[in-house]
């Protein structure tokens, strides 16, 4: 699979690896003053017509997509309403077929996965983080459950360009029943999903059980 080809490759393979890699994703609860992240409200998920990623604005107009970017790789990444301005690292596959994730002494950090789409090239870019760390109490992408659909989200990348995704959907999906297709499928048009741990925290398994996912789609792009 070549980089930066599209995001039609995701919805199987890598959309199985990912699960897979969820008990890596979630970071056991932080003490002494645990505090489970927010969960999205039902309201802010909205489903799009036919089961389709990709949905119109927020008075349900369909909005004209802009062209699609060329690859270059994200290096940070803004999303004003909670306060989160991160570095991005490009992150693979593990020799077991999960996708790699950054590393608990970086819980701040967030991870594009790099066989996927570049955020604002055409089909679903990616980027996890953590929600929290036993270290550092909140984690990069521990408040994803208090965005809501119009919000913004801003991703640098190294060719000094600006994507700019509009958020439509904020849900929260138990791991064991995980929407694949409609998380990983391909679209045609640019897209950006943020992930992370969410919903209630399983002590024996060290893991919550669910995930938390933001849809968002590109509405501008600009120079830095």
């Amino acid at each position: 699979m070549q980089r930066g080809k599209g995001g039609g490759f995701l919805l199987e393979a890598v959309a199985l690896a990912l699960l897979a890699a969820g008990v890596t994703i979630a970071v056991a609860a932080w003490q002494p003053r645990y505090s489970p992240p927010p969960a999205p409200p039902s309201s802010a998920a909205v489903a799009a017509p036919g089961g389709v990623v990709g949905v119109p604005d927020l008075a349900g107009r369909r909005m004209p997509a802009p062209r699609p970017l060329p690859f270059s790789r994200p290096v940070h990444v803004d999303i004003p309403a909670i306060g989160v301005h991160a570095r991005v690292i490009a992150l693979g596959q593990n020799a077991d077929g999960s996708v790699q994730v950054p590393a608990l002494s970086t819980p701040l950090l967030s991870g594009w996965f790099d066989q996927g789409p570049a955020p604002g090239q055409r089909g679903p870019a990616v980027l996890l983080g953590h929600v929290d760390s036993a270290w550092t109490g909140p984690a990069v992408f521990y408040r994803l459950g208090d965005l809501r659909p119009g919000e913004s989200v801003s991703v640098t990348r190294a060719d000094h360009s600006v994507a700019v995704f509009r958020i439509y959907s904020v849900a929260l999906y138990p791991k064991d029943a995980f929407p694949s297709r409609r998380v990983y499928g391909h679209t045609d048009h640019p897209e950006l999903r943020l992930i992370t741990c969410g919903g209630p925290f399983d002590e024996s398994a060290r893991s919550y059980l669910d995930n938390t996912v933001v849809f968002a789609r590109l509405t501008s792009a600009s120079q830095a």
